[in-house]
C-alpha cells in the first residue's frame, strides 16, 4: 500500500477496498523476482549441518614404555589426535620423569593436556578431548592408606 493512499485510507477519503483492489493490480502488474524454492533454502541452511555418525570411532591408545625411546610413538598417537593412556610403572624413575617431560612438551605444542590417573599412570589428551573431573582425592586416600601400613 503506497503512502498516499494510507494517507486518505486514514482519513476516510477512500474506502478499503479500492486500495485491496489497486494493489493487487500493482502486484500483478510487476514482474516476479525468482525465489529460491523450499528446497534450495534447507540445502543452504543444510550446509551447517553436520551429521554425528560422520565421525570416525574415538580411539584410546593404552601404552605401555619400557625406554624413552618409545615416547616418540606416544606423541605420534598425540599428533592423529588420539587419547592416551602412559603407564609408566615398568621404566625406571629417571627415564619415567625424561619421557613426561617429553609428553609434557608435546601436549603444550598440540593444545592438548596430561593429568595423572593413578601411580605413575598419565593420559595424555590432544586439544579435541576435553577432561571434565579429577581423581585428586583418590590418589590422596591411596597415600595416606600406604603411610598407614
Amino acid at each position: 500500500m503506497g503512502v498516499m493512499n494510507k494517507f486518505m485510507n486514514f482519513f476516510g477519503l477512500q474506502e478499503e477496498e479500492e486500495v485491496v483492489e489497486r494493489e493487487k493490480f500493482q502486484e500483478m502488474d510487476e514482474p516476479e523476482l525468482e525465489t529460491p524454492s523450499f528446497d534450495a533454502r534447507r540445502n543452504q541452511r543444510g550446509a551447517n549441518v553436520v551429521s554425528i555418525h560422520s565421525q570416525k570411532n574415538v580411539k584410546l591408545i593404552l601404552n605401555e614404555p619400557r625406554s624413552y625411546d618409545e615416547a616418540q610413538e606416544i606423541a605420534d598417537h598425540l599428533r592423529s589426535h588420539r587419547a592416551v593412556v602412559v603407564n609408566l610403572q615398568r621404566v625406571r624413575n629417571d627415564q619415567a620423569l625424561r619421557i613426561i617431560d617429553f609428553l609434557s612438551g608435546t601436549v603444550y605444542a598440540l593444545s592438548g593436556s596430561i593429568s595423572k590417573i593413578g601411580g605413575n599412570i598419565f593420559l595424555c589428551t590432544p586439544d579435541t578431548v576435553e577432561i571434565q573431573g579429577s581423581i585428586t582425592e583418590i590418589l590422596a586416600d591411596e597415600q595416606e592408606y600406604n603411610r598407614m601400613r
